[in-house]
């Protein structure tokens, strides 16, 4: 059986739910953490979840998951420099990475073999209002998304040290806005949803040297849409056969295929 796992801003819990097969969702415990939960990210191990509180005092609390009832166990905290609007793992689940859209930075935090998070040991400064953190499938870079900036910025990431070092930046449209992004299964391609324009750029992606190209954009936006664009989250299938984004203004969800 499959659960869910759903981060409450207001209440400052965790809801662990089931789900069934068709779909259908059945609330199963809940976890009190306290102040304003938002992203989360489970480690690559699938034993420890990441939740980040954005109010103060503002940390990422590393909750164990239980291997058989899938329920929420607090580990414990660590502190972050700001309030965090993304949160993820590299792909072997050593470090923690943040992204703080109104702190307009980066942050790299270690993760220990317990599944908690140590202190904050690597701050990069970006344009205004990173707002998305991502390893590359080969986890030898980090993309993060600067919407204010206007930019998908690329780093070099050192997969023993945790630390990232600045390699480029893929410039999108004026007035675009990227916000969320998603590598395709074979990670050839980077899918980025952009929040002011309602749009998605498919951008060709080169491990080899961390290059970006723009191949293509589709509109997200719903036929007769009126009013200013609000695009949200962006989400590939595992099989990577569907794409799906959500946009706030007309409360609708797009599949793109």
């Amino acid at each position: 059986m499959a659960h869910v796992y759903v981060s409450n801003a207001d209440s400052g819990d965790i809801a662990v739910l089931r789900m069934g097969s068709g779909g259908e969702l059945t609330l199963q415990s809940r976890v009190s953490v306290g102040g304003q939960l938002m992203p989360m990210a489970i480690h690559p191990s699938r034993k420890t979840l990441h939740v980040v509180r954005r109010s103060e005092p503002m940390a990422v609390v590393s909750l164990a998951i239980d291997p058989v009832t899938r329920d929420l166990h607090p580990l414990g905290e660590a502190a972050l420099p700001a309030s965090m609007a993304y949160v993820s793992t590299d792909l072997a689940g050593r470090f923690l990475l943040a992204a703080s859209y109104q702190g307009h930075q980066l942050t790299v935090s270690p993760l220990g073999a317990d599944g908690t998070v140590g202190a904050v040991q690597q701050v990069v400064p970006t344009g205004p209002n990173a707002h998305a953190i991502l390893p590359s499938p080969c986890n030898r870079y980090v993309l993060a998304t600067s919407l204010g900036g206007g930019e998908l910025m690329v780093f070099g990431f050192n997969a023993d040290t945790g630390r990232l070092s600045q390699a480029a930046a893929w410039p999108a449209r004026s007035g675009a806005g990227p916000r969320h992004f998603r590598f395709d299964a074979a990670g050839r391609f980077v899918y980025l949803l952009n929040e002011l324009d309602g749009t998605v750029d498919v951008l060709t992606w080169n491990a080899t040297d961390g290059a970006l190209a723009c191949v293509q954009t589709v509109g997200i936006l719903p036929p007769g849409f009126m009013g200013k664009p609000w695009a949200a989250d962006l989400h590939l299938t595992p099989d990577g056969r569907h794409l799906y984004a959500s946009e706030r203004t007309s409360s609708t969800l797009a599949h793109l295929a």
